[in-house]
């Protein structure tokens, strides 16, 4: 069982929503689509569902073009960001409802429900109107809706994002249990990549309506195949410096230059640009062949166990996150390094270089 996208896209009013794609999700996969706001995750699950028309291409189910097929009719269920429950409802035929619906038995119902509440901790609430549960327990019954009608396709938009953060992580835990039971093919759009780290399974991550790479969330996080693939994927936002390689010389701006080893070595002459995360950063040399660039403190956020200094390194603004609580003021001169084995280099196109491909640093 599986759902194919093959060379969809989306025009709304003459804009582009989603740009052609092409994409394969298979029976009892967790797939999230990671990207900003806007950069279509919603319209490509809408597509998925059958709730818009693609402008061109064609969805397949199970290997039958369903392009045209009303959503009443697909085996799918969507839980949005703003979770809806039917208020004068109890738990039990909130979930109960969409069954009756479909004309299921009063047996096959009172079956059906109680193992959806029971695999989302829902039995002892079963009684109650969704008022009188948590944030996490209305938002559980909203999920038991969709889970209940046993679709093959279970889509969760943002469906964590109006949580407090308690409950965001708790919730967080259990959809991973919840998916392995069902087997369903289910798509997670969020904005956060700690949380399609969290989600693991495969990664689609989007820009301006197009999937820049998909695969296993792992290895698009650890190797991306061009900088706005590394730029979606980094929570701080990725670093990129500018530096030309010149024979066995790196040198970046007009006051750092180091030697090249490794890979960098390998690379032909030329201009690069490289990107590092922010944790790749540190206050003290960890090895030999650390570079060292002298910055000027611009804020200081101290989270508790860390502290995140944002920085200008001549033109250049560059955001560490270091180890500890370090009470450092604007316009304090201080001295990042950087080891060069940490460094994703992309040549002036945004492709990954492909010497530089072991870069997978976490």
């Amino acid at each position: 069982m599986s759902i194919e996208l093959q060379s969809v896209s989306r025009m709304v009013k003459g804009q582009s929503h989603i740009q052609p794609t092409n994409l394969t999700l298979e029976s009892g996969t967790m797939n999230v689509l990671l990207g900003p706001t806007l950069s279509g995750k919603t319209s490509l699950m809408r597509l998925m569902a059958g709730l818009d028309q693609p402008t061109s291409g064609k969805i397949l189910w199970r290997g039958r073009d369903v392009t045209g097929m009303r959503v009443q009719d697909r085996k799918v269920a969507m839980v949005y960001q703003q979770f809806i429950n039917y208020p004068g409802m109890s738990v039990y035929e909130n979930i109960a409802s969409p069954l009756r619906l479909i004309g299921k038995s009063k047996v096959e119902i009172d079956r059906a429900v109680h193992e959806t509440a029971d695999m989302l901790k829902l039995t002892p609430m079963l009684n109650r109107k969704p008022l009188e549960l948590s944030g996490g327990q209305q938002q559980r019954c909203a999920l038991a809706r969709a889970l209940v009608k046993e679709a093959g396709l279970v889509l969760l938009d943002e469906p964590l994002a109006n949580l407090d953060y308690k409950l965001r992580e708790e919730l967080r835990a259990e959809i991973p249990r919840i998916f392995q039971k069902s087997g369903a093919i289910f798509v997670y759009a969020t904005t956060e990549p700690e949380e399609a780290l969290l989600l693991g399974g495969n990664t689609a991550t989007l820009w301006e309506g197009r999937i820049t790479q998909f695969g296993p969330t792992p290895q698009v996080y650890r190797n991306p195949v061009d900088a706005t693939t590394a730029r979606v994927f980094s929570d701080p936002p990725m670093n990129f410096l500018p530096f030309q390689k010149n024979g066995t010389r790196l040198r970046f701006g007009d006051t750092v230059w180091a030697e090249a080893s490794g890979e960098m070595a390998r690379l032909s002459d030329g201009i690069y640009n490289a990107g590092f995360r922010p944790n790749h950063l540190h206050l003290h040399a960890l090895s030999g062949q650390a570079v060292a660039f002298p910055c000027t403190v611009g804020v200081t956020e101290i989270t508790g166990s860390e502290t995140f200094l944002h920085l200008q390194h001549g033109a250049d603004r560059l955001v560490a996150l270091v180890l500890g609580v370090h009470s450092l003021d604007a316009g304090d001169k201080v001295t990042l390094w950087l080891d060069p084995a940490c460094v994703y280099v992309f040549d002036n196109g945004g492709r990954l270089a492909s010497a530089a491909s072991y870069a997978g640093a976490a």
